[in-house]
């Protein structure tokens, strides 16, 4: 066999320079390279597999094993022309943790954000065209760019038109199979309310200076709805940013409402119990105050874990009449703690009455903070301070108020006590009998007591997940 050692071959006249002749296959030796042909639209598949993030190479395909965890490939940077990158879904595990090409400030298919790929062994090949389309899909056993939507279990399911609302009354699990994409909807709405407030007690004796304050109701956090259909949400849910969700579980935990006092026990209700999901906390709301609660006499109750100063939470308690039967104003202070924007209102005070009361000196015990509104101070002749009143929101497809404050209790032979904030607050006892305790799964806080009744319980709280499915 002749073989001939040039530097160069060109052509002798023309334009083109034929190599071999008909039914000839032109080779190239084992490890010799080529330039200037360009690419043919293949690439070289690496035989190292990718177990974790990268940036991919011009020419080359990738075999990525997603098994131990999602991962993102990313573009190659500054791309030409012709540029071609493949990835396949090496284990089949694209459906459990998803493979991210990250379009590194490329777009594709003329879409401005990374692609997911979530089913299970797909093969996608990828080629450069311009910076208006920049990476196409040239070769795929799934639809690029498709729109994907949040898909997810758990709580009570219902639908409202093209969105779907998980309810969530008790503990249980927001479990996400697929996160969706910015093309159908990667983004969940949320409320989450914590448990309300139980009411305050006095000291069991007869037109007494002894009534308690309502119960606060639990912390009332919301988005703006603008992941769902821009709902009407309530005023406090304005500008606040839908959380972006993944394929995981997310823990949820509903708060329960906070039990009253014993009758003629002096003492402040006890502290509703907090509400989460994702990022987002609800602090419990603070009870009700009971008589002579120690606090500053002209600020809120300081804000510390003491069982003297439970009554500031997501809603603060009202104040409880104090021994001197001046003005009180030991109401527990709203929004601790402090959130953006604000969780809840301080409970109402407990006023000196401008008449001395026909029963004997005594004032009514403050209303209980709602979520929309600060808790009612108590009126003249012993009348119980109306619970602050809670909010309304169509989160659930249909207006429903939640988280009102407990009313202020009255004393015994007194007019009466404080209603219950709108939105499921217990209604302040009159001192021998009546109140209430805040609704179920509302949030809202529990009536205060006077005389030798029981301050009242709380209601529980409620976590509600809302999102685009198709």
């Amino acid at each position: 066999m002749s073989k001939i050692e040039v530097d160069a071959i060109d052509k002798q006249s023309g334009s083109t320079l034929t190599l071999g002749g008909s039914g000839t296959a032109v080779t190239l030796a084992c490890g010799a390279t080529q330039s200037g042909f360009g690419r043919t639209g293949t690439v070289d598949w690496q035989t190292s597999i990718k177990t974790g993030d990268f940036t991919a190479t011009s020419g080359e395909g990738y075999f990525v094993n997603t098994t131990s965890g999602a991962i993102t490939v990313t573009l190659p940077a500054s791309p030409s022309a012709g540029d071609i990158v493949a990835v396949k879904d090496y284990a089949q595990t694209f459906d459990t943790n998803n493979c991210t090409i990250g379009r590194n400030s490329q777009p594709i298919e003329g879409k401005t954000f990374d692609l997911t790929l979530a089913t299970e062994g797909v093969a996608l090949t990828l080629i450069y065209g311009d910076a208006t389309k920049g990476w196409q899909s040239v070769n795929s056993n799934e639809v690029t760019n498709a729109a994907k939507f949040v898909t997810a279990t758990g709580g009570t399911i219902t639908t409202s038109g093209n969105f779907k609302i998980h309810t969530f009354t008790g503990p249980g699990t927001f479990c996400v199979s697929c996160g969706g994409n910015p093309a159908g909807s990667g983004t969940v709405d949320y409320l989450v309310i914590a448990g309300g407030g139980g009411g305050g007690t006095g000291n069991g004796a007869y037109n007494d200076c002894g009534e308690g304050g309502g119960g606060g109701a639990g912390g009332y956090r919301e988005s703006s709805g603008a992941a769902s259909g821009c709902y009407t949400r309530s005023p406090l849910g304005a500008c606040v940013a839908a959380l972006p969700v993944s394929a995981q579980g997310y823990p949820i935990v509903v708060g329960a409402g906070a039990s009253g006092q014993p009758p003629g026990s002096q003492t402040t209700g006890n502290k509703g119990s907090c509400s989460s999901f994702s990022t987002i906390t609800s602090a419990g709301g603070g009870g009700g105050q009971g008589r002579n609660t120690p606090g500053s006499p002209t600020s809120p109750i300081p804000a510390a874990p003491t069982s003297g100063q439970r009554a500031s939470g997501g809603s603060g308690g009202g104040a409880g009449n104090a021994d001197s039967c001046a003005e009180s104003q030991y109401f527990g202070s709203g929004n601790h703690p402090p959130v953006g924007p604000s969780q809840g209102n301080p409970g109402g005070r407990s006023a000196w009455p401008a008449h001395p009361s026909p029963t004997g000196g005594s004032s009514g015990g403050g209303g209980g903070g709602g979520a929309g509104a600060v808790g009612g101070n108590s009126g003249p002749y012993q009348t119980g301070g109306a619970g602050g009143a809670g909010v309304t929101s169509c989160i659930t497809a249909s207006p429903v108020a939640r988280a009102g404050g407990g009313g202020g209790s009255s004393a015994p032979g007194g007019p009466g006590g404080g209603s219950g904030g709108t939105g499921g607050g217990g209604g302040g006892s009159t001192g021998n009998g009546g109140g209430g305790s805040g609704n179920a799964n509302t949030g809202s806080g529990g009536g205060g007591a006077g005389g030798n009744l029981s301050g009242k319980s709380g209601g529980s709280g409620i976590v509600v997940i809302r999102y685009k499915f198709q």
